[in-house]
């Protein structure tokens, strides 16, 4: 494992543990060093993309081009639902009808 370079930032003593916390992570001693760590590699390679020149670079919002068809949004009737409520387990008046789960 590489440590962060020295000119990336550094989280200040007790940042983990704030994030944990506000995550609502319990975490050991251990755990909280361990997550320090990482934090400060995911904080280095983000310095080092910073480094990279993207001048002229256009942004992008997706990498592959989406050619979805599309059709008109007009209203039309399903048609399914007596095939639906036919082939259900329980039904009244026109409703599936299901176990109760929440108390009255």
């Amino acid at each position: 494992m590489t440590r962060p370079r020295d000119d990336t930032p550094h989280l200040a003593p007790g940042q983990a543990e704030k994030i944990a916390r506000l995550a609502r992570l319990a975490l050991s001693e251990q755990e909280a060093a361990g997550l320090q760590a990482d934090l400060e590699r995911i904080l280095a390679h983000v310095a080092q993309l910073d480094e990279v020149d993207v001048a002229g670079v256009e942004p992008l919002a997706q990498p592959v081009p989406l050619d979805l068809p599309l059709r008109g949004d007009e209203p039309r009737p399903a048609g399914v639902r007596d095939e639906l409520l036919e082939a259900a387990p329980d039904r009244e008046r026109g409703h599936f009808r299901v176990p109760r789960v929440v108390d009255a």
